[in-house]
């Protein structure tokens, strides 16, 4: 006869033998305090949410949390503070983080509408450590952005320049006649802008960057602010200036760590950097993402402080649709890695390497068992072969970094499996790439326009399709193929680029770096002339084809590209117009320094009384 104490043994047993049965876990946000139109401060009960659900969460399970239509106000006082290391960003610490979503799994953030609205300087949401999650159906938006917006009022050569604030913008003149913005913890002065035309929303012509010298401001009669000592004729009034600084603070999404996200319908109206930033990520789902005003009636003219979209060190597939880009301080996509640059030579097996960016450092590189190459700063030339990571140790890691010792790092020391290359030295510029950390990248369906600087970046040797997308007013080049081992430190060379059905209307209306023509392909290299093997393409006739697109121009750069091994354009249609003075110093609808099998096939020109070049070789 079995004995109690047999009995309980046996049936512990049979428990752990069955199959966990997974659940589907549904949270309303009303039921941890979370509601919406109060004013109140949502990060302290936001944070404490999901802290339950993470420790509620068994294995297998999912997890939805539901908000709901309404506004949702963050403020940091009650924030949570995170040491973050984020790619092309300033590295400050602590952040304030509206929405800590950290170690979760299969978990489903869905707003329903929700608009999530920041206070202050913060990080509004962050995803780190996490699988399988999906964030959608909300938008994320700052009551009271640091880009301050004016109208000009009145331009006249005695006078100056007299402009208006809008009407959500906190300022003051202080008693040396300088003009201030403020918020709840900041304070600006402002001396750099970007103006759009008043009724279009398009960047002004020739503008570029504008410097702003606000000071010895006077308030007229009428409520306007005058400044006797600025003068420039392009700024019509009506005019509308994003006046600008350069920080960049915090993303308005921070992904790092993590494998299969989707983010669906999710709106970023404004953030103090990128829109979106994803970092030593893996399988990434943008569709209907968007960087974006309020709609056609949305009084501000700007979105986000640099680029609406940015993939640092990423790797899978990044897919982004149906998105829509406009009104940002820099580009829609930037995809890329980063370079370490070689600073000592330990032994045969082993380099000391730093990142080198004043905004790109602190976080993981690379991990054992990673392949790399090497490449030679002044040309841009791979040197023979490939290696593996045997170890990497960071050498100076942040004070309170984690176990893994890897935040906040500057330099690494690196052991490599076979031999380094005999002539990689401190001595002489050389750079290391991580070949495991890049992604191919599907860029389909989307919008861009009336942004800052260039439209779409990509820096990956994986395959890039950028198809069926509206290049409007991108004020600088449509689209960059890059690199750069140099400056920025963002590799690497294209492989395998498809440019397919793309519709570009009057790219080129400023200058800026890169923008060489409507397509740009500008690998940093400064030494070209010393260049053996080429940096861009290689293994293929067409490893960058250029096929099917429509271009809208008012100027004559088509396409400019150096350093490229196989380059194919044909089928597509060149429409030029008289919507703008023609200003650009390339005089060439093709302009290539440094290329092979290179093939121009089927021009299409609606000439419209527009001389047009042909192709230029150097």
């Amino acid at each position: 006869m079995r004995t109690h104490t047999q009995r309980l043994w046996f049936l512990s047993l049979v428990m752990a033998a069955l199959p966990v049965v997974a659940r589907d876990r549904v949270y309303h946000a009303a039921s941890f305090g979370i509601v919406p139109n109060t004013a109140k401060s949502q990060s302290a009960v936001m944070a404490k949410a999901i802290e339950t659900i993470r420790s509620e969460m068994e294995k297998g399970d999912k997890a939805t949390l539901i908000l709901g239509e309404g506004r949702y106000d963050f403020h940091p006082d009650d924030a949570v503070r995170r040491e973050y290391y984020v790619s092309n960003h300033d590295q400050t610490n602590p952040k304030c983080v509206g929405v800590p979503l950290e170690d979760l799994h299969d978990f489903v953030l869905d707003g329903q509408g929700a608009e999530l609205v920041f206070h202050g300087s913060m990080m509004p949401l962050s995803l780190v450590r996490s699988t399988s999650c999906t964030l959608r159906n909300f938008s994320i938006d700052f009551d009271n952005p640091h880009i301050t917006q004016v109208t000009v009022t009145d331009n006249s050569s005695e006078r100056g320049i007299t402009f208006r604030p809008a009407s959500w913008v906190k300022w003051h003149i202080k008693p040396d006649g300088n003009f201030w913005a403020t918020g709840d913890d900041w304070a600006r002065r402002p001396q750099y802008g970007i103006a759009f035309e008043g009724d279009t929303r398009h960047i002004v012509y020739g503008t570029s960057d504008l410097y702003c010298p606000i000071s010895n401001v006077v308030q007229t009669e009428d409520g306007g602010l005058c400044v006797s000592g600025w003068h420039d004729r392009r700024l019509k009034p009506g005019t509308v200036i994003a006046l600008r600084g350069w920080g960049r603070p915090a993303p308005g999404i921070f992904m790092t760590h993590c494998t299969d996200t989707k983010l669906l319908n999710v709106k970023v109206h404004y953030a103090e950097g990128m829109g979106l930033l994803a970092q030593m990520c893996e399988d990434i789902i943008l569709d209907g993402f968007g960087v974006c005003l309020k709609g056609k009636d949305d009084p501000r003219y700007f979105t986000t402080q640099a680029d609406a979209t940015h993939f640092s060190g990423c790797r899978g597939k990044i897919t982004s649709i149906n998105g829509l880009y406009e009104g940002m301080m820099d580009d829609a996509i930037n995809v890329h890695g980063t370079y370490l640059k070689v600073t000592k030579r330990v032994d045969d097996h082993t380099l000391e390497a730093r990142y080198m960016h004043g905004q790109s450092w602190g976080f993981d590189w690379g991990y054992v068992g990673d392949k790399v190459q090497f490449v030679r700063s002044s040309t841009m030339e791979l040197l023979d072969g490939k290696n593996e990571i045997a170890e990497i140790t960071a050498l100076d890691p942040s004070p309170t970094a984690s176990s893994r010792g890897m935040d906040g790092v500057h330099t690494f020391r690196l052991r490599f499996k076979k031999p380094v290359p005999v002539e990689i030295s401190d001595q002489e510029g050389y750079g290391i790439e991580n070949l495991e950390w890049t992604p191919s990248v599907r860029f389909a369906g989307n919008i861009v326009r009336n942004n800052r600087a260039r439209g779409a970046l990509f820096s990956t040797p994986r395959r890039v399709v950028v198809e069926d997308n509206l290049f409007d007013h991108t004020s600088g080049c449509a689209i960059l193929l890059c690199g750069d081992c140099n400056g920025w430190y963002e590799t690497g060379a294209c492989r395998d680029v498809t440019i397919r059905r793309n519709h570009f209307i009057n790219a080129l209306t400023s200058q800026f770096q890169f923008t060489n023509a409507v397509i740009s392909i500008y690998p940093e290299i400064p030494n070209l002339d010393g260049q053996v093997r080429l940096f861009h393409g290689g293994g293929s006739k067409s490893a960058v084809r250029i096929e099917d697109n429509v271009f809208e121009t008012f100027d004559f750069p088509i396409l400019y590209a150096k350093s490229v091994d196989g380059l194919l354009y044909r089928r597509n249609k060149v429409i030029t117009n008289h919507d703008y003075p023609r200003f650009h110093w390339n005089k060439n609808n093709f302009l290539l320094h440094n290329v092979s099998n290179v093939s121009i096939e089927n021009l299409l020109y609606d000439h419209s009384g527009l001389i047009l070049k042909e192709v230029k070789l150097q």
